[in-house]
């Protein structure tokens, strides 16, 4: 099977029904399966017109919107591979991506990303063709979209089988997408991913018969990330709508609007939502947060029942219908009201913050795998989960546990190796197929799979004590609903500290309640008052750790970290040995 076909299959089987919604202004327009086949076909036919071959590739530097997945399906149609480009990538980095993957091809948001191309030229001599999204052609190295467009248009009148001869030419060991990993050091590493893997992926979320028809995805992940890009196998699989907004601010707004039934998203999203919801509740104070507060202490002991097979007692069942009307159904509301569950990864998800929503009736099911393993390796089921792990690997996969428990997959899914980079891949994927991801786990009688650590992120301190500063660093987040960033150090030092950035949004109440309203953000955290509400959080964090893991001293930076800076991945995740270069000066007055 191959992604080009599974596409044909869903347009000839889902036809008339919804296949994309997607925001025009003010307003939300939709469009058919039978719909965005025919303009996938001209987009298609128009790569083939172009010049464009099997398997080579094909740029999409855009966000998240519905023309960056027809132009995915278009160069999957047309047999060629796609190269994701993250919009936020800096031209050099553009540049050394679209040149190592050797791209014909490339479809260009704007202006601001044209500027990146045009100004390596020189550097880019395979690429014959950019696609502009928003804006004009020049009649020469760009054009637009409605021109590839009806390139394609005339070509299927010339030659009306053209793009089924592409799909029925391609199989499942042909290369569909190169995805170039950020990673936290290094030049970025191209993932070669077979049409086979994407199928595998979409095949096993349709075999768990969790999805249908019938629901709605809410998408707004990046789609130059795997986990973007998994979701559209499992839609093309599963068959349900999807509405596309990439704009991460109005994630809120639009979920009161589309009100789906599930969702992919980063931890961040629901630790924002957490926090935003906590210090709400706080602020209000009186009557509202008792209730708030015992609410909560009712549905986590209801689930704690639940889990461990017991019958809940009737007056806590009632409690419980009181809180779910009066607390639990507005939290609930605040994603749509109609959601069955959300899907974390990416990153690790804090374990009390999947409890919180939980409790709340917000099931999050943690999932795990890398780009190395088309996204997915590992989920729980909305029937069979377990929180504080990332459920059980894939069937059809398989798991086991290396030297150091790391955790080692083999399977459909795994890539076929990195781009140009033998030497790397030999490091990474073994002569038996074992994909080592660099990840330390546990693995219980079940087969739920617990992630305890990266082992490069695992550092040892003077004293000889080993320490995993994800889980630290989770636990802050969990605990304090202003913590944007917490960043452990203390590898050979003698003691853990911490450097930490609030979350600019979340500050802004607290400011306001603490006599530091209309302060810039710079201005607020270098105030002695909220240094001193930070260090009741770290106190309250150091309670829960081990003498060894206690974060001693802290500094809070006057910046939150960001992409734009450097220190953050596109996919959120902390650069780690960046942020330590950048702050040595901070790091080393906190251990004089």
């Amino acid at each position: 099977m191959t992604v080009s076909r599974q596409f044909l299959d869903r347009v000839q089987a889902s036809g008339d029904l919804e296949a994309y919604r997607f925001p025009v202004g003010d307003h939300w327009e939709s469009i058919t399966w039978k719909e965005t086949g025919a303009r996938v076909a001209r987009l298609a036919a128009g790569l083939v017109a172009l010049g464009l071959e099997p398997e080579q590739r094909v740029g999409i530097a855009a966000n998240t919107r519905y023309e960056w997945i027809l132009a995915d399906l278009a160069v999957m149609c047309a047999g060629a591979a796609t190269t994701t480009v993250y919009p936020s990538t800096n031209a050099e980095d553009v540049a050394y991506i679209l040149a190592d993957s050797e791209c014909r091809v490339v479809f260009a948001e704007d202006a601001g990303q044209l500027e990146k191309l045009t100004s390596h030229r020189s550097e880019l001599p395979h690429l014959d063709k950019v696609v502009l999204l928003d804006g004009e052609g020049d009649g020469d190295w760009v054009m637009t979209l409605a021109e590839l467009e009806q390139l394609g248009k005339d070509r299927l009148e010339a030659e009306p089988g053209v793009v089924e001869d592409r799909v029925a030419n391609t199989t499942g060991d042909s290369l569909a997408t190169l995805i170039y990993t950020s990673g936290t050091t290094g030049r970025p590493k191209g993932v070669r991913l077979k049409h086979k893997s994407w199928t595998f992926e979409g095949a096993v979320i349709q075999a768990q018969g969790i999805l249908d028809e019938d629901d709605l995805q809410y998408l707004w992940l990046p789609m130059a990330h795997s986990f973007g890009k998994v979701l559209l196998s499992s839609q093309l699989a599963c068959g349900f709508a999807t509405a596309v907004d990439g704009r991460v601010d109005k994630i809120i707004d639009n979920l009161a609007v589309v009100k789906p039934t599930f969702m992919g998203a980063a931890p961040r999203i629901f630790e924002k939502a957490h926090a935003r919801i906590s210090t709400m509740t706080e602020s209000e104070g009186g009557a509202k947060l008792k209730i708030f507060t015992q609410a909560f202490k009712v549905g986590k002991e209801v689930k704690r029942l639940q889990h461990e097979g017991k019958s809940v007692p009737l007056p806590l069942k009632l409690q419980h219908a009181v809180f779910d009307k009066l607390v639990f159904s507005k939290v609930r509301e605040r994603f749509g009201g109609r959601v069955r569950f959300f899907i974390s990864g990416a990153a690790a998800l804090n374990r009390d913050i999947a409890q919180w929503f939980e409790a709340a009736g917000v099931l999050i099911l943690e999932g795990y795998g890398l780009t190395e393993t088309s996204a997915g390796a590992f989920v729980n089921h909305p029937d069979d989960y377990r929180i504080g792990t990332v459920g059980k690997v894939f069937p059809g996969s398989e798991v086991k546990l290396g030297e150091g428990d790391e955790i080692l997959v083999r399977g459909p899914n795994v890539m076929d190796g990195y781009h140009n980079l033998q030497e790397e891949t030999e490091k990474t994927l073994d002569a038996d197929g074992w994909l080592h991801t660099g990840d330390k786990g546990s693995l219980d009688d079940e087969g739920f799979l617990t992630i305890t650590g990266r082992i490069k992120e695992l550092f040892k301190t003077s004293g000889g004590k080993y320490i995993a500063p994800p889980a630290i660093e989770a636990k802050f987040k969990a605990i304090c609903p202003y913590a944007s960033q917490f960043m452990v150090f203390g590898n050979e030092r003698n003691y853990c500290i911490a450097l930490v950035t609030l979350d600019p949004d979340s500050i802004v109440d607290w400011a306001k309640e603490n006599n530091l309203g209309g302060k810039s953000y710079s201005e607020i955290v270098s105030s002695d008052a909220c240094r001193a509400m930070v260090a009741t959080y770290v106190d309250e964090l150091n309670n829960q750790l081990n003498r060894w893991e206690t974060i001693k001293k802290f500094e809070l930076l006057d910046h939150d970290l960001s992409v734009e800076s450097g220190e953050l991945t596109p996919s959120m995740k902390v650069k780690r040995n960046v942020v330590e270069t950048n702050y040595s000066d901070v790091i080393d007055k906190l251990y004089t």
